[in-house]
């Protein structure tokens, strides 16, 4: 069975964003984006996920993929 594995550091190394930073402009603490960033959350919120998106200019599939 696969699994949802975030990639959200490989994205926030690429724009050279750090973890406060982010975490500051998506408006969570530093604690649940360290959850998201290290694949440590079984659901995460849209608005949330939306939020990432625009301040990292990326996409939903840029962050989330999907492995066997």
């Amino acid at each position: 069975m696969g699994k949802i594995v975030l990639y959200l550091d490989h994205i926030m190394l690429e724009k050279k964003v750090s973890l406060t930073e982010l975490a500051e402009k998506v408006g969570i603490t530093n604690a649940n984006l360290s959850k998201i960033k290290n694949n440590k959350v079984n659901a995460i919120r849209f608005s949330t996920l939306e939020s990432i998106c625009e301040i990292l200019e990326c996409t939903p599939g840029d962050i989330l993929k999907y492995e066997k």
